[in-house]
């Protein structure tokens, strides 16, 4: 038994600080690139000007620095949590306080639900630090931070709420279900979890995403009608066109459609829009904050945009959001699978902390986040390869709609608005992006012209 303890505990911790070094080594590899590359090489040359490479270099330069402090931080919290039995330790905190608040008896499904609130709270407050950096250090450095030190607050206290509310019922269900499913729990789980993910990608982006940000409808005009016709062309069934303030928070730009059957709504990020597009979803008020010159000159012409959405109804039409869909409920029956096999491991359970009980939050925890890590590892790189793959997949349809110039200007100006430096180690790249470096699609779209 003991030898057992040892193998699970050291197994676990080994991994851990591997997967580390791994990382550790990739993210060197990748700041020799930064440090190396000080000037625009000749396949760049009329992609990049001298002043936006060595500006994206410096971004790239600080966030390799800043990612690999925070993850030595993570590290060496997650095996203090192991080492000390931080777990056990919040359990009975929980415990304690069901205890003061005169609950008779044990109670599960409200001692998992504490213990997940009180985790969730030291997870807020010793990363906050990071997240405070990143925002207001690093990315005000670079010139995309927009948000007001009242505005991260709010928001921070807001994604904690919802998330506890969000969690709360959901765990109180899975619990539920592992006891009453018998020895064929995980059919129920799986089932269950399958109705949670649908549920939450229909009420998530009408009642939930709004609480964050501001959603308005497209106006008439140029652009709208390109987009409808666009949609039309393809057949897909477009309910509702949205732009979403993203400004608000930061300057990085995005586009992303959602929804089921015939009720399927496309959102662009205000900041993918030129100035012009943008100041119409502005009052007079708002017009005037655009007073950088940067901001000014951001975002993609109309032409650019509808490329930009031609790539993603790709995705859609390729049925690539369908395929990692199914991908992903396989991947999660076989983990709900060994975690009916091992959730009456008694050894799994003493390894962190919890010789007399066995609680449910506690395995699923265990089995999920620390047993299966080799395995998730190999699985994330190749959902990786699978999506690079789609990615060119996705622009050669864009291709086939007669947008490969625009959409490789887009994509060029999307690098240069967001920064990203476009040269990588193969290596880095292969095991981080799940979207082809710039060059890559850039020489895949000419094949199209």
């Amino acid at each position: 038994m003991e030898v057992n303890l040892e193998y699970i505990f050291w197994g676990v911790l080994g991994f851990m600080w591997l997967e580390f070094i791994w990382e550790g080594y990739l993210g060197r590899r990748q700041r020799k690139i930064y440090m190396s590359h000080t000037t625009v090489p000749d396949e760049l040359k009329g992609i990049l000007d001298d002043e936006t490479f060595n500006k994206a270099r410096l971004y790239a330069l600080d966030k390799s620095f800043f990612g690999s402090v925070e993850g030595l931080f993570s590290h060496t919290l997650s095996t203090c949590m192991l080492w000390f039995s931080g777990y056990r330790i919040f359990w009975d905190m929980a415990q304690n306080t069901l205890d003061y608040l005169e609950f008779e008896g044990k109670n599960e499904i409200l001692n998992s639900i504490l213990f997940s609130t009180y985790l969730s709270i030291f997870s807020l407050v010793t990363g906050l630090p990071f997240s405070i950096y990143s925002t207001f250090v690093i990315e005000e450095k670079h010139g995309f931070n927009k948000q007001t030190g009242g505005f991260y607050v709010k928001d921070q206290i807001k994604k904690f709420f919802v998330s506890q509310f969000i969690q709360a019922p959901i765990l109180a269900g899975i619990i539920k279900i592992v006891y009453w499913g018998g020895d064929h729990f995980y059919l129920y789980l799986w089932s269950f979890s399958m109705f949670m993910l649908l549920f939450l990608m229909t009420v998530y982006p009408d009642y939930i995403a709004p609480l964050f940000d501001k959603y308005t409808p497209m106006p008439e005009g140029e652009l709208r009608t390109g987009i409808e016709q666009l949609a039309a062309s393809v057949e897909f069934p477009l309910y509702k066109l949205y732009v979403v303030e993203g400004s608000k928070r930061s300057s990085h730009s995005n586009a992303y459609f959602y929804g089921f059957y015939k009720f399927k709504r496309i959102v662009l990020f205000d900041t993918l829009l030129e100035l012009q597009e943008r100041n119409k979803l502005r009052t007079e008020e708002t017009k005037e904050q655009e007073e950088d010159q940067k901001s000014a000159k951001m975002g993609c012409n109309n032409s650019e945009i509808l490329a930009v959405l031609g790539h993603e109804l790709g995705h859609w039409k390729l049925n690539h959001v369908l395929k990692n869909l199914v991908i992903g409920q396989v991947q999660l029956f076989l983990m709900f699978l060994l975690f009916a096999l091992m959730s009456k491991y008694k050894p799994l359970y003493a390894a962190f902390g919890f010789s007399d009980i066995q609680p449910v939050l506690i395995g699923l925890m265990v089995v999920l986040q620390f047993i299966l890590a080799p395995y998730s590892s190999v699985v994330n790189f190749l959902m990786t390869m699978l999506s690079r793959k789609f990615e060119f997949q996705a622009d050669e349809f864009a291709a086939g709609l007669g947008r490969a110039a625009p959409l490789q200007t887009a994509l060029i100006k999307l690098n240069n608005d967001n920064l990203s430096f476009p040269i990588y180690d193969w290596l880095y790249s292969a095991w981080n992006h799940s979207h082809p470096p710039l060059l890559e699609r850039i020489a895949a779209l000419k094949k199209y012209q």
